[in-house]
């Protein structure tokens, strides 16, 4: 039996790979040990349990951005961290570690190589963090989701995605999501989301422009976010929801997506061949530009900074896009040229690889 120990989270961006890995690894071969590292913090202390793996925790411990007491204290709580996770290797007989980044994965990277235990690092946004750039220097396999992302030795493998995403057929479900959402099967239809609390920028934008969207013949399903006060319109082809908890039907009804550039959500949305238009979120250290930069050389979508994204500029470059057939299928193939539905098989695989060094 082999044991592995999953280490990352804090976001969903590191907790759902993770998690995609480990049902991986669990229906490959049942009689495995898949054993998840994170803190009680984070969002794994809910969802791990939930999907029914064992969550060992250390404590969280941040990396200093300036010299305080935070940073005086910081090496004797990370070598403490460190040692409880050498102690979970030792006791549980770990054979392979594998981290997400987030908290968990720079002690977990250090106690691995002390132990003499072989680790794989997994990065899904294009701009890595620290812990996984620590960790690529002496991993035994890295794999990244987006090409070009620097970090020593990496090798794109794609983001391990959801098996609702991974086996979605669009075409055999979009009935029933037309039905689902209140929508017109044989219309096209534009999908908007901006994540499960929305996006301020789309849902004004859309605000104005949803009805330049009806007008050129489309339906339009947004996802305004569970915290929006968006009012509905009412509008017959034009479906209003808080939250969406079937994103595989929203997808299958999608014949263009409007949405900010999440890893996982461009991953996702490339994985299923679909164009899109994407806004990336403003704050914070331009990962979901990058993230985005892949599909827009290669033609699969379009960007919008988020501060330029307002009503007059849905109808200026969305609008014309629907009416462009073209387009949307040179996109759409494009999209489908970029994206990896085996991310999970391709990560499996480079432990593997580790394992039999």
């Amino acid at each position: 039996m082999t044991t592995y120990l999953l280490a990352g989270g804090g976001t969903a961006g590191h907790v759902n790979p993770l998690l995609a890995v480990a049902d991986g690894l669990r229906a490959r071969d049942a009689a495995s040990d898949v054993l998840v590292l994170g803190t009680r913090e984070g969002l794994e202390s809910r969802l791990v349990p939930l999907r029914g793996y064992e969550l060992l925790t250390i404590a969280k411990v941040p990396f200093p951005r300036r010299p305080d007491r935070a940073a005086a204290v910081f090496p004797a709580r990370f070598l403490r961290a460190v040692a409880d996770v050498r102690r979970m290797i030792r006791q549980r007989g770990v054979d392979a570690v594998v981290g997400f980044g987030g908290y968990a994965a720079a002690p977990a990277y250090i106690a691995a190589r002390r132990e003499r235990v072989p680790f794989v690092v997994h990065e899904a946004n294009a701009k890595p963090g620290l812990a996984n750039v620590l960790g690529a220097r002496t991993a035994a396999g890295v794999g990244v989701a987006f090409a070009g992302t620097p970090l020593r030795g990496a090798r794109e493998v794609g983001m391990p995605l959801r098996r609702e995403v991974v086996e979605l057929d669009a075409p055999a479900l979009r009935a029933e999501a037309a039905a689902h959402f209140g929508l017109d099967a044989d219309r096209p239809t534009l999908l908007v989301f901006g994540g499960s609390l929305g996006a301020l920028r789309l849902n004004t934008a859309f605000e104005g422009a949803w009805r330049d969207i009806l007008d050129a013949g489309w339906q339009l399903l947004h996802v305004t976010g569970q915290t929006s006060d968006l009012a509905d319109p009412g509008a017959e082809g034009y479906a209003v929801v808080r939250y969406v908890d079937r994103m595989d039907l929203a997808f299958a009804l999608a014949d263009l997506v409007v949405s900010r550039s999440g890893a996982a959500t461009v991953s996702e949305i490339n994985a299923l061949g679909i164009p899109a238009v994407y806004v990336p979120y403003a704050v914070g250290n331009g990962e979901q530009s990058l993230n985005a930069a892949a599909s827009v050389r290669a033609g699969a979508a379009l960007l919008i900074p988020d501060a330029e994204f307002t009503p007059d500029r849905v109808r200026a470059e969305v609008v014309p896009l629907l009416a462009d057939d073209a387009r949307r299928t040179a996109m759409r193939d494009a999209a489908a040229r970029t994206g990896i539905r085996t991310g999970t098989e391709n990560v499996i695989a480079m432990i593997d690889e580790a394992l039999a060094r």
